[in-house]
């Protein structure tokens, strides 16, 4: 009896033994796949097919995108509108005081932001990736688990049908407006150069400490949109009989495949949910997680940083000029289009200042009197 017992006990421990060790070799084996998929190069996901659609479905919900989301599609809109529409007629210091304002007037974060959800509003514009990304909203069981999954992991928006085409388009636009802004920023740079023959744009600068305290204070203020850019904004997500007001939302753009910035990505994920029914204000709270791009936000955030050192060290009227057509215009238009994925053209290494820039032209000014 008690061999027997003793026999027993050592069986016990024996099993309980080799059921310790396969666990740990579990738990290894588990570790060294995570650390293997970790170390493995980001693969690229398969496109999705469109999911079938029941003979007796039920139809989906409709297209929403919550109020807030486009107002920051607005705030976007209106801001790279207006910077757009600066020309460099300066014929005083208190013109270019008035456009420095104008053009200053943006936070970095809400700007970056705005541009994913002008991204969003982009891409619902392209009639087959609603469509294709609708299929799935059939199936409430489906269409929620999707929502969550784009939600949770923006990158899946690129596997869908038809996001090649919206991306495109979305890399197309972003661009555009970069362009525009950019191109703005180019006349003016130049007229820095050539309003030097008019002896007002040498003369000091007025108060050029409370003028770069207003640039701090114009660019940390909440943005706003005008009434006709978020009532264009609202039209393109909920559709309207006006195309022509529709199109002015984006430009034609080809097809173009992964990868993809953060701002075409997360802009593609937010109309994806969109398209799902699923964006609407009863969710924002999944949406804006969405919206935060620390990458291009970071860009925006060197450009103001080089307007307010630029601003800092101007002292004639026409320093003033560089720093708005540079650092203003120029800066930012590149921001944006970088975001959406575009090259950069090639420059010469920037100087570290306006007068540094402008002090070439100054002397050929002053020799020539």
């Amino acid at each position: 009896m008690f061999a027997f017992s003793d026999n027993w006990g050592r069986t016990v421990m024996m099993l309980a033994s080799i059921r310790l060790t396969s666990l740990r070799l579990l738990l290894l084996s588990g570790l060294m796949g995570g650390a293997l998929a970790a170390c493995a190069p980001e693969q690229k996901l398969t496109p999705l097919p469109p999911a079938p659609i029941p003979v007796a479905a039920v139809a989906p919900p409709p297209v929403a995108l919550s109020s807030q989301v486009v107002e920051r599609a607005g705030q976007f809109r209106t801001y790279m509108r207006h910077a757009a529409s600066i020309t460099p007629s300066f014929t005083s210091g208190p013109a270019i005081e008035d456009s420095l304002t104008l053009g200053e007037s943006y936070e970095a974060q809400q700007l970056s932001r705005g541009a994913i959800a002008y991204a969003a509003v982009v891409a619902l514009q392209e009639p087959g990736f609603v469509a294709s990304v609708r299929t799935y909203a059939v199936d409430p069981v489906q269409r929620k688990a999707l929502a969550q999954k784009l939600a949770s992991d923006p990158y899946y928006a690129t596997a869908l049908p038809g996001s090649p085409a919206a991306a495109g388009l979305i890399i197309a636009s972003l661009n555009a407006e970069g362009a525009k802004v950019r191109g703005a920023g180019e006349l003016v740079k130049q007229s820095a150069y050539d309003v030097q023959h008019q002896a007002w744009s040498k003369t000091p600068i007025t108060d050029p400490a409370g003028r770069l305290a207003h640039a701090k204070v114009v660019s940390a203020a909440p943005m706003t949109t005008e009434t006709a850019d978020l009532n264009q904004m609202k039209r393109a997500v909920t559709g309207s009989d006006d195309r022509a007001v529709e199109r002015k939302v984006a430009v034609a753009g080809a097809a173009s495949a992964p990868p993809y910035t953060q701002v075409v990505t997360r802009g593609l994920a937010v109309a994806a949910i969109a398209a799902l029914g699923e964006g609407g204000d009863e969710n924002d709270a999944a949406l804006e997680p969405l919206l935060d791009d620390t990458k291009d936000g970071f860009c925006l955030n060197m450009s103001k940083l080089n307007l307010y050192q630029c601003l800092a060290v101007a002292k004639p009227w026409y320093e003033d000029i560089f720093c708005l057509g540079q650092h203003v215009l120029i800066d930012t238009g590149q921001c944006i289009a970088k975001a959406a994925g575009q090259p950069q053209p090639v420059q010469t290494p920037a100087p570290s200042t306006a007068a540094q820039s402008l002090a070439p032209a100054a002397r050929a000014d002053a020799a020539g009197r």
